[in-house]
């Protein structure tokens, strides 16, 4: 598994939760993944958004799938936009649903990936109570605490 982190100090981090190959987003990152695996990805899940998509089809191979589903970037359109930028081949899919969008099965089997240490999903930080919501989210944007951020809310 290949996963991408601004902060090249974060590779043992992700190579905790089972990451193969970390690699340090310089702004392209086409030329490290074809460089690990010169026919491409089979799919890549794009979190940052617009502003590095044209890179993100470089790094996948005919017959892959980007699923677009983020745009931490802040970028939420591509100027002059045209199909003619994916290539071929290649689709191009998206994401902005919850957990309840996806099939019972398939959201049982990540909990139960979860459960027995296959899947790891490390927490940053535990929060209690709505009015620990905005510490929450001053805390993700930050970025200084990597994991997940979970608000526990009372009965």
């Amino acid at each position: 598994m290949l996963s991408t982190t601004r902060s090249p100090d974060r590779a043992g981090e992700l190579r905790a939760v089972g990451v193969d190959h970390p690699l340090a987003d310089n702004g392209t990152i086409a030329d490290q993944v074809r460089e690990l695996m010169p026919d491409g990805v089979d799919a890549v899940l794009e979190l940052v958004g617009c502003s590095v998509l044209a890179d993100t089809f470089r790094t996948v191979r005919r017959h892959g799938t980007v699923c677009f589903t983020g745009a931490l970037a802040g970028q939420w359109t591509i100027p002059d936009f045209t199909p003619f930028m994916i290539p071929n081949g290649v689709r191009l899919t998206s994401y902005a649903g919850g957990a309840t969008d996806l099939p019972a099965q398939v959201f049982q089997q990540q909990l139960q990936a979860i459960a027995a240490g296959r899947l790891k999903a490390p927490v940053a930080k535990v929060y209690h109570g709505l009015e620990q919501v905005r510490d929450a989210q001053a805390d993700v944007e930050a970025g200084t605490t990597p994991g997940k951020h979970v608000v526990l809310l009372d009965d």
